[in-house]
């Protein structure tokens, strides 16, 4: 005999033939859906294995999709999470040279940046201070949140205040003096300016305890804070404040990549603009730049570098090379005994491990 039609029963058997049909449908989609998954599942975890989410074809993301929207009603277990390595990456190799008593500074890393591998290192995993290199990364995240370079900021009281009691470094900007963000940036990392770098984080967070916190979210982001961690935006010393010359490299790779700071990274000379306390503004140079111009790279051109100097982390400085291919190279080390010994390591590092 034929399947019933719900018509020829009486009315109070009609819901219960409709929810028996109902359940029939449900196994026969669930079966079709398990045959369909049969199918997919050595494909997906081959996907998973290698933390790659990767359709060939049109037809292929068309199925992963309408897997993962018939899973969805079936399951209530989390989706599983991938392993993503981090953001900025450099990797030793078999070829990879340890730097011994030989090398000057007491911290180096020397990175190829077509391969991401790291070409020599010494102590390159040890926590040190990063002294001014820490600007490096006051000016990234001041990039990713700045979005007019000529508004007008006054310099406070507060601020030059703040760098005189702690020795810092400075551009000279006066007291109620109104300039640039603009200028601000290129203060930050020319001279190392610590009254730059506090009104510029202080345009940006309000305050340098609330931009701390951003340069820590950004040291996440790029997969640093197990090693790295900030407390403020110029580089004095402190106990929780501190990184490693591999972290201080990809820090320096980030910023590369962001024209603004690539831009203000590689000025040799930049004068601040015109004000009633500085009519002629304020002439400021990268030495570091301008020093490594006439010494023996290898035929490497440095064209960015931020210095740094603390008593606890002696000379220090990271800077950015290309090779007449195109090709980047970073070099970050740390505890020179001078500021001329931390230029002649990067030039003897470019020189030695460079290969046409």
């Amino acid at each position: 005999m034929g399947e019933l039609n719900s018509c020829d029963l009486e009315p109070e058997k009609r819901a219960e033939y409709r929810a028996q049909r109902a359940v029939r449908r449900q196994r026969k989609q669930r079966a079709k859906f398990q045959r369909r998954m049969r199918r997919l599942v050595p494909v997906l975890v081959a996907l998973t294995a290698v933390g790659v989410v990767l359709a060939g074809t049109k037809f292929a993301r068309g199925q992963a999709k309408a897997a993962q929207a018939e899973i969805a009603p079936l399951t209530e277990e989390p989706a599983p999470t991938e392993n993503k390595a981090p953001a900025y990456s450099a990797s030793e190799t078999p070829d990879t040279v340890q730097l011994g008593e030989e090398f000057s500074s007491s911290y180096a890393i020397l990175i190829d940046l077509s391969s991401n591998s790291i070409l020599a290192e010494k102590a390159a995993k040890t926590v040190i201070s990063p002294a001014s290199m820490t600007k490096i990364l006051t000016v990234l995240v001041a990039a990713e949140h700045v979005k007019n370079l000529d508004d007008p900021v006054t310099i406070t009281p507060e601020t030059t205040d703040y760098c005189y009691r702690n020795d810092c470094s400075a551009v000279g900007f006066s007291p109620g003096e109104t300039v640039t963000v603009r200028d601000l940036f290129y203060g930050t990392v020319l001279p190392s300016g610590a009254d730059a770098a506090l009104s510029l984080a202080d345009y940006v967070a309000g305050s340098q305890d609330a931009f701390a916190a951003l340069m820590n979210a950004k040291l996440e982001e790029l997969g640093l804070s197990d090693t790295a961690h900030f407390t403020n935006c110029i580089g004095l010393y402190s106990a929780d404040h501190h990184c490693t010359v591999y972290d201080m490299a990809m820090i320096l790779k980030a910023a590369v990549d962001n024209a603004l700071c690539r831009e203000v990274l590689s000025e040799r000379t930049y004068t601040t603009t015109a004000t009633a306390e500085h009519p002629d503004g304020i002439l400021i140079s990268n030495w570091f730049l301008r020093r490594i111009e006439d010494k023996d790279t290898g035929g490497l051109s440095v064209l960015c570098a931020k210095t740094g100097y603390v008593t606890q982390s002696g000379s220090c400085a990271a800077s950015y090379a290309l090779d007449s291919s195109g090709k980047g190279y970073l070099c970050v080390t740390g505890d020179a005994h001078s500021s001329w010994r931390c230029i002649y390591d990067h030039a003897e590092l470019y020189q030695r491990f460079w290969k046409p």
